[in-house]
């Protein structure tokens, strides 16, 4: 192979690659339009539904791509993929709640403050080195958060407020677990997700007298959330990553938390409080700040206490 083709080759894989990303982004921003649109269900029978979906649609899409059981791959991993699955969990848990109680654009803009968590929690437990830039940018996303929660009136809001945290400290601790299983294989985990979702939110139906029967259009928005918001999402983002450094990936992933206020925007009306737009933009700032600082520097090796 020339210099010449594996130059087109390249190009050609980063080109694809970005557009994966951005695809994945289109995708996860209509998270919020999808549970604005369920009229009747709650967290966990939404939870329950789109698990569902999910983990069906996970488990072919596995064994056409690799040819073995996701419970194979997932046993390879170990412990990790256990802990990464229940953190998905309680991820998708506070992230439905979260929109159900907040604004779209207070909600996605705090998930967004995932990886400034995950770089936390890995210094922590991974031992992995924080850069300095990043620690600036997670104090001024400190601030932008401090800004979107001030203009918070109710209980409500700042419940949900703190859901959407919770929901990005979810998603950090299944980050660093998959860096603490050596494996930067997304899918065996999410479908772990998927089944222990099942199982629980089951049983909280079942506890809290919640029928397991929905209405055909809630059904239907939720499991449609199951393979086209998340699973689809997934699959173009776990494509796009591998020809894709980190730092264009945390760009890119921008296009989720723009797009979403604006769906909501566009097809119900639904706007931002001024505090949530000036404290996001902050936010955004900090996170754009940190991923073009980082644009040339290699990913810090994985490290076991």
């Amino acid at each position: 192979m020339t210099s010449d083709t594996l130059t087109n080759h390249s190009t050609d894989s980063h080109k694809y690659g970005v557009l994966f990303i951005f695809a994945s982004g289109v995708l996860w921003s209509t998270v919020g339009l999808g549970i604005r649109l369920i009229e009747d269900a709650v967290v966990w029978q939404i939870l329950l539904y789109r698990s569902i979906s999910m983990s069906l649609f996970l488990y072919v899409v596995i064994r056409l791509r690799s040819r073995e059981s996701p419970f194979a791959q997932i046993r390879r991993i170990g412990f990790p993929a256990v802990i990464a699955g229940l953190a998905l969990v309680a991820a998708y848990s506070g992230g439905i709640y979260a929109i159900q109680n907040t604004s779209v654009a207070n909600a996605m803009l705090l998930f967004a403050t995932a990886p400034f968590m995950a770089a936390v929690l890995g210094w922590v437990v991974l031992r992995e080195p924080v850069r300095v830039a990043t620690w600036v940018a997670i104090a001024v996303a400190l601030g932008g958060i401090a800004i979107m929660f001030s203009g918070d009136s109710g209980s409500v809001a700042l419940t949900g407020g703190l859901a959407a945290l919770g929901s990005a400290l979810g998603f950090a601790v299944f980050t660093v677990a998959l860096r603490w299983g050596r494996t930067g294989e997304m899918l065996p985990s999410v479908f772990l997700s998927g089944v222990f979702a099942l199982a629980i939110t089951f049983c909280i139906c079942q506890v809290s007298g919640l029928s397991l029967i929905l209405s055909f259009s809630d059904g239907s928005v939720a499991m449609g959330m199951g393979v086209f918001q998340v699973g689809a999402g997934l699959i173009l983002y776990t494509l796009g990553s591998r020809s894709l450094p980190a730092a264009e990936l945390a760009l890119l992933s921008l296009a989720e938390v723009l797009l979403g206020p604006v769906w909501v925007w566009l097809f119900l009306g639904e706007t931002a409080s001024g505090n949530t737009l000036i404290g996001g933009a902050v936010l955004l700032a900090a996170i754009a700040g940190n991923a073009i600082s980082g644009k040339r520097r290699n990913p810090p090796a994985i490290t076991t206490p």
